[in-house]
């Protein structure tokens, strides 16, 4: 009786190990609610030791079944065998989140003019001295993070669609290029870890959040989500990055992300205000954050706003996927023209495109100033910015 006991409480704990140092970092059912990367990191630095405990604790009472058994006995202790066998495989080599997501087997990237991406795709741009490049959302989306370089600089491209959070960081850590896996996610958010000292990283802060490096940060650097069309318009020499042809399927399964139309539920939007699947444009500005409803800066086309001590300006596209934030003078009155979709700066008497880019006899430096905005999902904002004030309140 008590090597059944054995046995079972054995197999037991051993397929509960490899459930749950998955369960905690992949979105199952309840699994993202609660604040678990301690756990989760814990059983994950520790699993072979783990294993290695729980099969001295069970495998003599299986070799006993096995060998003085009765024939039902041998069985189950067979099928109980198979069955911690086949969550072993299946938590180990599936349902890992590096296994599921595969990395680019070809980076390609190439000039407008060869490009044959629509125009009206979502893209993450870079732009650093001379040179930019520009990551279509659905092949780093499925990718979840792709290394680069742009003019000479590594640089670590992001972007997670459970949270619709693009982020570029660099991926110097101690003064060397580290490289990064997928390993899962936290709060429904991507989380990478390094290779040299397998620290956990928030996709969308850049932190450390488990390991040895916890509390360090990786520098971020500035990117900008809007259409192909709208990015080419302010950088037409751009190189897009191209298609794997490896992963014409993968890519397809995001058909209609862009827009908020995915059939799937974590990353399907809620076209409704201020919902957990809801869209909402995220700044942070002299350790101040505040989102903005996406609904009404589409009605708007334009919203005016001081945060501390800054006035903003935000202006979407009519094609109502591009947007921009801006840093002014209080000094300065923009106006929205419906017609022309052009804001005009009456002080000054200057008009600019919604972009930023101004049209005519323009002022140097230019009055308009580029600040960084994200466009994410309201559960994603307020997760990772708990003190953000929500615009109009």
């Amino acid at each position: 009786m008590k090597k059944s006991l054995l046995l079972i409480a054995g197999i037991l704990l051993l397929i509960a190990l490899e459930i749950l140092r998955v369960y905690f970092i992949m979105p199952f059912p309840g699994s993202q609610r609660a604040n678990t990367i301690a756990l989760a990191y814990f059983l994950d630095r520790n699993s072979i030791w783990l294993r290695i405990l729980l099969l001295l604790f069970t495998l003599p009472a299986a070799f006993y079944f096995l060998i003085k058994g009765k024939g039902w006995q041998k069985f189950l202790t067979i099928l109980a065998l198979l069955v911690y066998g086949l969550i072993f495989y299946a938590f180990n080599f599936r349902f890992l989140a590096d296994k599921m997501f595969l990395q680019p087997r070809q980076k390609l990237l190439a000039l407008a003019a060869s490009d044959t991406t629509s125009r009206n795709r979502l893209v993450l741009g870079v732009s650093i001295g001379g040179q930019a490049k520009a990551y279509p959302i659905e092949i780093i989306g499925y990718h979840h993070l792709v290394p680069d370089t742009i003019e000479g600089q590594p640089i670590l491209v992001t972007y997670c669609t459970v949270c619709r959070t693009g982020r570029i960081y660099s991926p110097m850590i101690n003064g060397k290029a580290e490289q990064f896996r997928l390993v899962g996610m936290d709060h429904f958010n991507a989380m990478f870890e390094d290779g040299t000292t397998k620290s956990w990283w928030q996709q969308a802060t850049g932190k450390a959040i488990a390991g040895p490096l916890k509390g360090q940060q990786l520098i971020e650097i500035p990117a900008h989500q809007l259409t192909l069309n709208a990015w080419l318009e302010l950088h037409p020499d751009s190189r897009i990055l191209q298609p794997d042809p490896a992963f014409h399927a993968k890519y397809d399964s995001l058909n209609g992300y862009d827009e908020g139309t995915i059939e799937g539920s974590l990353e399907r939007r809620d076209s409704s205000s201020w919902k957990f699947k809801s869209w909402v444009i995220g700044l942070c500005i002299d350790n101040l954050s505040r989102a903005y409803d996406w609904n009404q800066l589409v009605r708007n086309r334009v919203i005016h706003d001081r945060v501390g001590e800054k006035n903003l300006l935000l202006t979407v596209e009519p094609d109502n996927r591009s947007f921009y934030a801006f840093f002014h003078s209080d000094s300065l009155k923009f106006s929205y023209d419906s017609l022309t979709h052009h804001l005009h700066e009456a002080r000054t008497n200057t008009d600019y495109l919604l972009n930023g880019k101004c049209l005519g006899s323009c002022p140097e430096p230019s009055l308009l100033q580029p600040v960084q905005a994200y466009q994410e999902f309201w559960h994603s904002w307020k997760q990772f910015h708990p003190n953000t004030t929500r615009y109009g309140e």
